[in-house]
């Protein structure tokens, strides 16, 4: 096949297709144009990027509609990460300023201690498919802005909206050489990542594709390599007060975007004997949650999955948690075969054997009871992964033991896991990543600091260990 083809989940019908793209080619073009774009100024470059936001900015409604049909997301949910897009322009200045800055400071002999920043040169962005957008330009935002080319693969499920998210940055004046749009599936990703002319890969995806990746990269130290993975993530529900509220935020948590979101909830932990009230209210919203295709009206919380293998996984994990002795308060059902679109299910593993620990990417929340808030965080830790966490309800107190206990990028209080600020940090620990926190913090591994000692005027002596000119000792 020397094409690429992408289908709407919600239908089944082509959405765009494309030639597979050569990444050795991509990298090279992406090389030759690096050092004209390194050698602007930063204020050309930020001028650049605040014309892409614009550019985005009237084109919301196209590219959200794009985002929704290519995902399954629903529309609503399409114009929050176009928004995301435009607001990551302004963000990512700011980083820039606050988190590379020159600076100098006093040094000996007076001399002047400088610290500045360059470019590493050519990086590569591989993108997911849930976030076609908002993701990789976390990326590729700040990466641009520190003067870097990019070459960009955007998800093989999701190539059209990486397209028109490529087209709006030459609109706004990104050379096209640049920015380089590789377009292809697992081999032209790994053909990229393997490419000798990179100097660093930022990537978004699975833990698997990631400890692969780390693995590679480890014979190649002089590269960086980003890794933004996946989560297993818990949240402890705690002498709740408002129900209503925390049965919302867990139903948020766990089904916003069909659960294809890293930061889902896929562990609720409550007190045994407790949870009776807070589960009732849970399944009372799971009853009303509307899965439907991106434009049905009124507009539905859920649409379908990304595709259909990806709805065959979730359903035979489901069926496993089951064979492991979990008990199904609300089964992943199936309105038809030919369409993955999933029921939001809610299944008690508390007396399971063996409970699994792995990302099941879908709208899947596993209920575990224990019986004290110490056998809780004990729970919530019973994890290889650690990107978000959430405590609601307790105390102020019990909020601090939870913070300074839970092993985890992303902690919140009374709040859902997901929906993570772009004007803070964002990462993991364990399996869902390598401790390069983005969002945020993304400046600091698109440049690299540079120490310099400099002086007006050259001093120097040696004061001890010459013998004496006139040849006294």
């Amino acid at each position: 096949m020397d094409r690429l083809i992408s289908t709407e989940p919600a239908t089944g019908l082509e959405l765009w297709s494309g030639p597979l793209g050569d990444a050795a080619v991509e990298v090279a073009v992406a090389r030759a144009a690096w050092p004209a774009w390194a050698a602007q100024s930063v204020s050309y470059r930020i001028e650049t990027l605040r014309r892409f936001a614009n550019v985005v900015r009237a084109k919301a409604d196209v590219f959200a509609d794009l985002i929704a049909r290519e995902t399954g997301k629903p529309f609503w949910e399409a114009k929050t990460e176009v928004a995301s897009v435009i607001a990551k322009v302004d963000i990512s200045v700011n980083a820039y300023s606050e988190r590379t800055p020159m600076r100098k400071m006093e040094g000996a002999l007076g001399a002047k201690v400088a610290v500045r920043h360059k470019p590493h040169g050519v990086l590569a962005v591989l993108g997911p498919y849930n976030f076609p957008a908002h993701l990789p330009n976390g990326h590729i935002v700040p990466a641009l802005l520190a003067g870097n080319a990019v070459v960009f693969k955007p998800s093989e499920k999701t190539p059209a909206s990486g397209e028109f998210l490529v087209d709006c940055l030459h609109e706004a004046g990104v050379p096209d050489g640049v920015l380089r749009l590789l377009i292809g599936g697992v081999d032209e990703g790994k053909a990229l990542a393997a490419d000798p002319g990179i100097d660093g890969l930022l990537f978004t995806g699975s833990a698997g594709a990631g400890a692969s990746l780390a693995r590679q990269f480890a014979e190649t130290p002089a590269k960086i390599i980003a890794l933004e993975l996946g989560g297993n993530n818990p949240i402890v529900a705690w002498d709740v007060q408002d129900i209503e509220t925390a049965a919302v935020m867990i139903v948020q948590s766990a089904y916003l975007s069909a659960g294809q979101r890293c930061t889902a909830c896929r562990r609720l932990i409550v007190e045994d004997g407790t949870e009776g009230p807070l589960l009732e209210a849970i399944t009372r919203l799971i009853d009303r949650i509307i899965v439907d295709e991106p434009r049905a009206d009124p507009q539905p919380f859920m649409g379908p999955v990304i595709d259909l293998i990806a709805a065959d996984i979730l359903q035979d994990r489901f069926l496993g948690l089951m064979m492991k002795g979990g008990k199904a308060i609300r089964r992943l059902d199936r309105a038809y075969e030919e369409r993955p679109y999933l029921t939001p299910a809610l299944i008690d593993m508390t007396d399971a054997k063996d409970r699994l620990d792995e990302e099941l990417f879908g709208p899947v929340l596993q209920i575990i009871r224990v019986k004290d808030f110490d056998a809780a965080i004990d729970e919530a830790n019973a994890t290889r992964f650690g990107l978000a966490a959430s405590l609601i309800g307790g105390t102020p107190e019990m909020y601090d033991r939870f913070w300074a206990n839970i092993r985890s990028g992303v902690i919140n209080w009374n709040r859902p896991t997901n929906g993570a600020p772009s004007n803070a940090p964002f990462g993991g620990i364990g399996l869902s990543g390598n401790h390069r926190p983005s969002a945020y913090y993304a400046a600091d591994y698109c440049a690299y600091p540079v120490t310099s000692v400099e002086a007006d005027i050259a001093r120097a002596t040696i004061g001890e260990g010459l013998r004496d000119p006139e040849g006294n000792r």
